[in-house]
C-alpha cells in the first residue's frame, strides 16, 4: 500500500465553511464559524482519508500571472467578506499549532500551488487527495 498525502485548498474551504455554518463568535467578539467549519471538514477528511502527509494551500492577496495576461481576471468577485477576512490569521494559526504544512506563494493561486504538489506527489508514488470547492480547481 503506497503512502497517502491529502492537500487541501485552504480560502476554498475556509469560504465554504464561512457561508456554511451560521455566525459564531468568541467572547472577544472575533469571528470563529469558519475556522470551526474548516476544522470540521478537515478532522472528517483525516478520519476517511488517513492520510500519512497532509499540506494547506493558501491564496496570497497579491496578483497572480493571470492577472498580468488579463487584467479582468476575476474582476467581477465580490471582495472577502470583513468577517471571513478576520479568520484568515487564525485559521493559519491553528493549523501551524497543529504542525500541518502550509504553503503559500505570492504570483500563484492555491489551486496552482496544489496542482503542482500533485504532480510531484503521484510522481514519487504517493496516492494524492485533493480537497476544494473551486471550480477552477476542479
Amino acid at each position: 500500500m503506497s503512502e497517502k498525502i491529502v492537500l487541501i485548498d485552504g480560502h476554498s474551504i475556509l469560504n465554504r465553511a464561512f457561508y456554511g455554518i451560521p455566525d459564531l463568535t468568541n467572547s472577544a467578539g472575533l469571528h470563529t464559524n469558519a475556522v470551526y467549519g474548516f476544522l470540521n471538514i478537515m478532522f472528517k477528511i483525516l478520519e476517511e482519508e488517513k492520510p500519512d502527509y497532509l499540506t494547506v494551500a493558501f491564496d496570497v492577496h497579491a496578483p497572480t500571472f493571470r492577472h498580468e495576461m488579463y487584467k479582468e481576471y476575476k474582476g467581477t468577485r465580490k471582495p472577502m467578506a470583513e468577517e471571513l477576512r478576520q479568520q484568515v490569521p487564525v485559521m493559519k494559526e491553528v493549523l501551524k499549532a497543529m504542525g500541518v504544512t502550509i504553503v503559500e506563494r505570492e504570483g500563484y493561486e492555491a489551486d496552482d500551488i496544489l496542482g503542482t504538489i500533485a504532480r510531484k506527489s503521484e510522481a514519487a508514488g504517493l496516492e494524492v487527495s485533493l480537497v476544494s470547492g473551486d471550480r477552477d480547481l476542479l
